[in-house]
């Protein structure tokens, strides 16, 4: 049979339910997964022991089930978590030692989307460099009869993966805080919310039923629309925080306690501060789009910061080589090296809410040093007709300065004493991705983001 080309992205398959991706794709994309999921540990497909999940997305009960049907019928061994948050299929793989592991979301996109994520032994992630291509070309190929005789057995994972997120903090350190949490009906309530009721906290909950209808917003938090309900929410109420998470839960947002939105750079700053606290010494991985806020903080807590290419395949592979106890990256994703490497939603919220408890201090006043030093622009993307050439403008027009210093972690760093800033090709889209900072000041960091953007829009 043939897919359409561009449902496989760098990360992940996504696509639109019945334009894109249907019943036939998923079941097809399940006999290709098992295929190369097996090849990579070294076993026939019949041999393999391969887990699945889904979200509460609409279309999610009849492809999961496809796919699962594509695994049993290559000999598979299924083991079926249900409706779960990503993070917990992630589990099931990385604590039962599978070959594999298949999600069935599409994440923080609307309504209209499906796909999957996708993971190997280890729970790490399939990549469009090892492992996406392959389903695709599989299938492209034809997958031919399916030889059948797989077997499956449904578990239920809640109970045990809340224990294990607890782990990472101590509860009776939590005070009884008041906090605003924000579901966007997908996975956080039933994968979070009871972790938080039994902490004892004062929740305001909102939007926290699954419902792939999406009544409230998009469960995307990155975009302002998104988050304006729980800014006004945690204004409205006094909370001290707002935490508001993607569809499938595996990444969680903040608002401080002012109703202002937390830049990734500084959680992740913050998050690797707490950390090093607990665990002296370690190493802690950063993307390279990142403030220097974040070397600068692990360093002063006794740490080792390493910056690393952007992408949850590149931290979890690195992570699971080098033995990091910590990785940020500035979209939200958090990996933890205690949680299989794997990116986690759950464990960042009990970690601020352990460290605001402990510090008897307020988000905002933790935030404050950094907002008053580091001024950073966020991501801004622009439409560019030619990439690398563009690429190439950028690296000569400001390589050349005095004092610059030229990297290639991920596309093109440029760094110069007192700012600096990173830009890099989208894997799906013609677009190029700025994002820069400033250590002089917010006019300072505007002028030189206007500057940059004129040579990427030339």
């Amino acid at each position: 049979m043939s897919v359409p080309a561009d449902i496989f992205k760098a990360y992940d398959i996504r696509g639109l339910y019945g334009d894109q991706i249907g019943p036939e794709t998923a079941y097809a994309i399940g006999r290709a997964f098992t295929r190369v999921v097996a090849g990579l540990a070294g076993k026939a497909p019949g041999d393999a022991t391969v887990g699945v999940g889904r979200d509460m997305r609409l279309t999610a009960p009849e492809l999961a089930g496809e796919y699962k049907r594509g695994m049993m019928d290559e000999g598979a061994h299924v083991i079926d978590a249900g409706q779960v948050g990503t993070e917990i299929l992630y589990h099931l793989v990385g604590s039962r030692g599978l070959d594999g592991g298949l999600m069935c979301t599409a994440s923080h996109n609307p309504k209209a989307y499906t796909g999957a994520k996708l993971v190997k032994q280890g729970a790490i992630a399939l990549s469009g460099d090892e492992g996406i291509q392959e389903i695709r070309a599989l299938i492209d190929e034809g997958l031919g009869d399916p030889p059948g005789g797989g077997t499956s057995e449904d578990v239920d994972l809640y109970a045990e993966f809340q224990a294990a997120a607890l782990t990472f903090i101590d509860p009776a350190n939590v005070k009884p805080l008041k906090v605003v949490v924000d579901g966007g009906n997908g996975m956080a309530g039933p994968m979070v919310g009871p972790l938080l009721t039994q902490l004892g906290l004062d929740l305001v909950e909102t939007y926290w039923t699954p419902d792939g209808n999406f009544p409230g917003h998009e469960p995307n938090p990155l975009l302002p629309e998104n988050r304006q309900f729980i800014i006004d929410k945690v204004r409205e109420t006094g909370a001290v925080l707002g935490i508001a998470w993607d569809g499938d839960a595996d990444r969680c947002f903040f608002i401080d306690d002012t109703g202002a939105f937390v830049d990734g750079d500084f959680l992740t700053a913050i998050l690797a501060q707490h950390l090093l606290a607990k665990s002296p010494g370690e190493t802690i991985l950063y993307d390279a789009r990142a403030s220097r806020v974040v070397p600068d903080l692990v360093r002063n807590a006794g740490g080792t910061p390493e910056i690393n290419r952007v992408g949850h395949a590149f931290f979890k592979t690195r992570m699971r080589r080098e033995g990091s106890l910590f990785g940020g990256e500035v979209s939200g994703h958090y990996y933890f090296r205690d949680f299989h490497c794997a990116d986690s939603g759950t464990i960042p919220a009990l970690l601020i809410l352990e460290k605001l408890s402990t510090e008897g201090a307020t988000l905002s006043e933790l935030l404050a040093p950094l907002r008053s030093h580091y001024f950073i622009s966020g991501e801004i993307n622009s439409t560019v007709t030619d990439g690398p050439a563009k690429m190439a403008a950028i690296e000569a027009t400001y390589g050349a300065r005095p004092g610059a210093v030229v990297t290639h972690v991920d596309g093109v760093s440029v760094d110069f004493d007192d700012w600096h800033f990173n830009v890099r090709m989208s894997n799906t889209e013609p677009l190029m991705r700025l994002c820069l900072e400033s250590l002089a000041s917010e006019d300072d960091m505007e002028a030189k983001r206007d500057e940059v953007l004129g040579v990427i829009r030339a």
